[in-house]
């Protein structure tokens, strides 16, 4: 019997893969919308009529991101068994991500550098800093911190600048350097609650 092969790509799907690897790589306002097209070997009205305009395309992609690199913290976390672990967590799907090839930080920051303020790439950019400065709060919450959104803006800076470091730098060990850093926030914010990084981490 003959397994039918995949389906192909949508037009859709393949203006957001060219996308995808177009504007990480180069910058959302270097590569033209021509660009686009014909990597995804698609017709003009394609892009058109599944997106309306560039900067829609755009936010498609970087919506995409999102869903790929909340998908992949989730995953960290969700292994995890203690509050404290979940998340040191997200700090080790970062050393995942810096390990992959081609990596040149965060595509949230490139992306907007590159936008007009208050435009959708911007509002696109901040959705997904929101999302992880809230997924700090709530993981220092459940850790027991007596301040879990003082403990969430800490983190959340230093999972910026581990980003930066790793793709202007390079430098993938940046992850474990600010593992370590969070660590120690972490068992500072928790001192005096018997919830640090010792026994009881429950």
């Amino acid at each position: 019997m003959t397994t039918r092969s995949a389906a192909r790509p949508t037009a859709r799907e393949r203006l957001l893969a060219a996308a995808d690897e177009l504007f990480y790589r180069e910058g959302v306002r270097t590569v033209g919308i021509d660009r686009v097209i014909e990597q995804a070997g698609v017709a003009k009205a394609s892009l058109y009529n599944a997106f309306g305009s560039k900067e829609s395309l755009v936010c498609a992609y970087l919506e995409g991101r999102h869903a790929k690199s909340a998908a992949r913290i989730t995953r960290h976390v969700e292994r995890r068994d203690t509050p404290y672990d979940r998340l040191l967590a997200v700090f080790e799907a970062q050393s995942e991500q810096f390990a992959e090839p081609g990596y040149r930080g965060c595509a949230f920051v490139r992306a907007s550098a590159e936008a007009h303020p208050g435009d959708q790439v911007e509002q696109a950019a901040a959705a997904f800093r929101t999302w992880v400065r809230g997924l700090f709060t709530d993981l220092a919450r459940e850790a027991g911190a007596a301040d879990p959104a003082v403990l969430a803006h800490q983190l959340h800076l230093l999972y910026d600048g581990a980003g930066v470091s790793a793709g202007m730098d390079g430098d993938p060990s940046a992850a474990t350097a600010d593992r370590t850093a969070a660590a120690t926030l972490l068992d500072a914010a928790l001192m005096g609650t018997g919830r640090t990084g010792g026994a009881d981490r429950g």
